[in-house]
């Protein structure tokens, strides 16, 4: 491939051991919210790892389909085991066999063991619940086979299956001997001829729905035809699999997968073959449309499909980066990956963006602010408009979703202040990069004012109103409408009721970009104002009035919010008037967003305050370590993680906003700095998951990966900056 990317290619001295193997990981996505994981040395190492992650309404209904598949070398009768894998106090240990490893477009696991070279690869067909897998073979000078085995489930992605719930009926399709049922064949010799086959597995909780698990090369071999014994396993079922990062996070389960066939291919002295396969989730009317039956032409198309998707990904890839005009490997591997997070949603018909992997569905507020570098830095202007148009589809009380459920049907949630007013940003942010004034002014401005009415005349939910100095407040009891909106029960960790101070300048940001609207709407209208006179007044009206505002807006901000004595903001006034003086990063907004709200000298001191407290190199601490709340650390049980998780522990993107406001405070000297602080992210980039961003780290030594391992607004404010530092 011809594009710059960061390519990363791992040694052995990258998963010398089972823990440094999987502190590494590699993600794919489809394009419609499912995606496949795992690590580099092959440990499946949450619940959520899988080669196939299906969404069956696209992005949510998320299915685990195919966990991933576990490889054998039969090798002059002895046994070599290349699956990866902890259970219960045993692990399996095939990464003593892994010479390399390298993720590109896809990943590829390198294997070398007495004279035979495997090569494992996977990737996703875009816009399709299918994955391609290929296995490279080349023999030494033994007669050799593999024995592949898939291990198949179909349940919620964030669950694990205990051995009950594994109930499939399995169906084979296969090229046998002359008047024999595939099956039975498959039971009573062991072994068929060499033309690959078909599984089917229909699952018991939903019958219309089939698991399709296609191979271009070998025989099936039925499992329950093993023997067993009091010392052996169960065959039909892969028991016990642990997941270290969970565990690491108590969660003390264990997860079964279904094994009811396993592929086997024989290779001759000195052979080289190339095995593919395709699983894929299906529904029983697609199925149906499909020969019964297996013939040379399925072996043939199971393999030239397998070869067009992973050729796809490459042109796709290649196209993206050609889209984004990337020059530098940085760029381009940011580029590539953004395109994780901009996905389908079926109930709009156009793209949405979804917040994080492997748990997250689409968010209001993550999508405004990831919006910028997701989809206008990369030249995704299409795009860009459907997930605005998305958005504007559930407009309620003048507000858009704060996040979108799990399941299809179920009505989204508005609990936000901030999501609606950075609706705002987003939609200044397009005009800015597309110049596309008409749909600004035709489709996004009644949105925009809609929202702006609500907010002025208290109709939105939660009792967000305007008060009388031109302020926004909201919140109360229980509500949690700001970022930081962890509650544990009936505690709300971080309240923020009132006048939060980001709030206020995205009111302010808001206020005056309608008001630019307002302008430039009258003047474009101007030659037509003989015919709507009334339009052109009304439109003179509402831009007085956002100049009024805002001009209100400005000088109760600085009055409410400054706190002399600290040389910053205020992060929140309560319903009672009372200021509370916690250094957190929400006070830089009031300097990165685009107006103006405060003099040059109270920029510089917010900006080096913040920079002095909250910088770490991945992102800006929610709280000073200086706070006696402060948390160092965000792991443990999950109250422990919530109690922390805005009480000191750094979030990626918001060095985004520093960035920015560095650059504008401190001019074109700020630059190089900002470019050695956006490259410190290159190295966490070749850690966690390779070629993304985190949401959290620690706020001590920020180093590991925490939280979501691929995160929307983590990866898409550092692509806006870079793109903008040029």
């Amino acid at each position: 491939m011809k594009g710059p990317r960061v390519k990363y290619r791992l040694g052995r001295g990258q998963f010398r051991n089972l823990k440094e193997g999987t502190a590494k990981e590699w993600l794919l996505t489809n394009g419609i919210g499912g995606y496949a994981n795992s690590t580099v040395c092959g440990n499946s190492n949450r619940i959520f790892s899988a080669y196939l992650i299906a969404a069956k309404h696209p992005p949510t209904d998320r299915l685990l389909i195919l966990a991933k598949t576990h490889e054998e070398l039969i090798i002059r009768n002895q046994t070599y085991d290349l699956a990866t894998q902890e259970y219960p106090g045993m692990q399996r240990e095939g990464y003593r066999y892994l010479t390399g490893f390298t993720f590109d477009i896809y990943p590829e696991y390198c294997y070398r063991v007495a004279g035979v070279t495997m090569k494992k690869r996977l990737a996703l067909e875009y816009g399709q619940n299918r994955v391609a897998l290929a296995w490279e073979l080349e023999n030494g000078g033994s007669d050799t086979q593999l024995s592949l085995t898939p291990l198949f489930n179909y349940r919620p992605f964030g669950a694990v299956s205990e051995k009950k719930d594994l109930n499939f009926r399995v169906r084979l399709d296969a090229d046998t001997p002359d008047g024999m049922d595939a099956a039975d064949g498959a039971r009573q010799t062991g072994t068929m001829t060499e033309s690959g086959g078909r599984l089917t597995l229909i699952p018991e909780q939903e019958p219309k729905d089939r698991i399709v698990f296609e191979a271009s090369e070998g025989s099936f071999y039925d499992r329950k035809q093993k023997p067993v014994s009091m010392a052996t396993p169960n065959y039909l079922v892969e028991e016990n699999e642990y997941y270290a990062t969970d565990a690491m996070n108590v969660f003390t389960g264990v997860d079964n997968h279904a094994t009811p066939y396993e592929l086997q291919v024989c290779l001759k002295p000195f052979e080289k073959k190339t095995l593919y396969c395709l699983c894929s989730l299906e529904t029983e009317s697609v199925q149906e449309k499909r020969d019964s039956g297996w013939t040379e032409a399925d072996t043939e198309r199971v393999a030239a499909t397998a070869r067009r998707i992973f050729a796809q990904a490459e042109e796709r890839a290649e196209q993206l980066l050609a889209m984004a005009e990337a020059e530098d490997d940085f760029t381009g591997r940011l580029v590539l990956a953004a395109d994780a997070f901009l996905v389908e949603r079926e109930s709009t018909g156009k793209k949405t963006i979804l917040a994080g992997y492997p748990w997250f569905s689409d968010w209001g507020r993550d999508t405004m602010i990831a919006f910028t570098g997701l989809t206008l830095a990369t030249g995704r202007f299409a795009e860009a408009r459907e997930v605005l148009e998305s958005f504007a589809q559930y407009v309620k009380n003048g507000m858009i979703p704060n996040v979108f459920p799990g399941q299809a049907g179920e009505p989204p949630a508005y609990n936000t202040i901030d999501a609606s007013l950075w609706y705002f940003y987003a939609v200044r942010q397009y005009l800015s990069y597309t110049g596309d004034e008409a749909f600004v002014q035709e489709q996004m401005y009644p949105v925009l004012r809609e929202i702006f009415t609500s907010y002025r005349d208290g109709r939105a939910l939660y009792g967000i109103h305007m008060e009388s100095d031109g302020l926004i407040s909201g919140g109360s009891d229980l509500d949690q409408l700001t970022w930081m909106d962890v509650r544990v029960g009936e505690l709300v960790v971080t309240p923020r009721h009132g006048k939060a101070v980001e709030i206020n300048a995205l009111w302010y940001n808001a206020l005056r970009f309608l008001e630019e609207l307002a302008g430039d709407r009258k003047e474009a209208e101007a030659a037509v104002v003989q015919t709507e006179p009334a339009r052109d007044e009304s439109q003179r009206e509402h831009r007085q009035e956002y100049h009024a505002l805002a001009e209100q807006v400005k000088q109760s901000f600085a009055a409410v919010f400054w706190n002399e004595a600290a040389g910053c903001l205020y992060d929140v006034v309560d319903e009672k008037g009372v200021p509370d003086a916690s250094i957190r990063p929400n006070q830089i907004y009031a300097v990165a967003l685009p107006y103006a709200l405060l003099t040059p000298e109270q920029e510089k001191q917010i900006v080096q305050r913040v920079y002095e407290e909250l910088y770490t190199p991945y992102g800006l601490r929610s709280l000073s370590p200086a706070d006696y709340r402060y948390k160092p650390e965000y792991r443990g049980k999950l109250l422990e993680r919530d109690l922390a998780y805005h009480m000191g522990t750094a979030w990626a993107y918001l060095a985004g906003a520093l960035f920015t406001a560095m650059l504008k405070v401190g001019g074109s000297k700020a630059r190089e700095q900002v470019r050695e602080l956006c490259l410190c992210f290159m190295d966490h980039m070749a850690d966690g998951c390779l070629g993304s961003i985190a949401e959290i780290f620690d706020g001590d030594f920020a180093c590991e990966s925490r939280g979501c391992y691929a995160q929307a607004w983590s990866v898409g404010e550092l692509l806006r900056v870079w793109k903008e530092l040029g």
